[in-house]
């Protein structure tokens, strides 16, 4: 999974299903193209730098309310950097970036009709639960995130939560 549509994600974001659906049919000519690629870490920037591509997605698509993808890691600086990761059994999110508005209903910020998708980052904490990238398309268990995450990360992750109540 890289992102979640109609899920409350922990940027106090939700992103409603229609606008999620267009938008990965809309990324589907980037795919298409080769050009669907992604940054090592999320810059401040909208523009996806080359000089700081890591991957490329080769695939993206939607399954009821979860979008599923794969990435191809690449020969860069960048890449290499992920690839390290990966191979030293670092567990790394994916996270999607893009630019658009958002209208508070409660705590919460629901995603508007002008998003649009820029690209997926390789992130170390990403705001989709359960957007962690895996070695060949394998599906995470409970139990694995368990391992991935120990009780101190769980416990930081809510005291981060707490501090971001309004």
């Amino acid at each position: 999974p890289i992102q979640k549509a109609n899920t409350l994600n922990q940027n106090g974001r939700i992103y409603p299903r229609t606008i999620l659906e267009r938008e990965v049919m809309n990324y589907q000519k980037l795919i298409k193209e080769n050009r669907a690629m992604g940054e090592c870490d999320h810059p401040d920037s909208s523009v996806v730098e080359l000089k700081n591509v890591s991957h490329v997605v080769k695939e993206a698509y939607m399954q009821g309310d979860i979008v599923y993808g794969s990435i191809e890691i690449l020969d860069t600086p960048s890449g290499k950097i992920i690839q390290s990761l990966i191979e030293s059994g670092v567990t790394l999110g994916i996270s999607s970036r893009g630019v658009g508005s958002t209208q508070k209903q409660g705590s919460t910020q629901i995603v508007q009709d002008d998003f649009q998708l820029i690209c997926f980052d390789m992130v170390s904490e990403p705001s989709t639960p359960g957007a962690f990238v895996l070695k060949e398309g394998k599906k995470v268990s409970e139990n694995e995130l368990k391992q991935a995450f120990n009780k101190s990360d769980r416990i930081n992750r809510m005291f981060n939560d707490i501090l971001s109540w309004e």
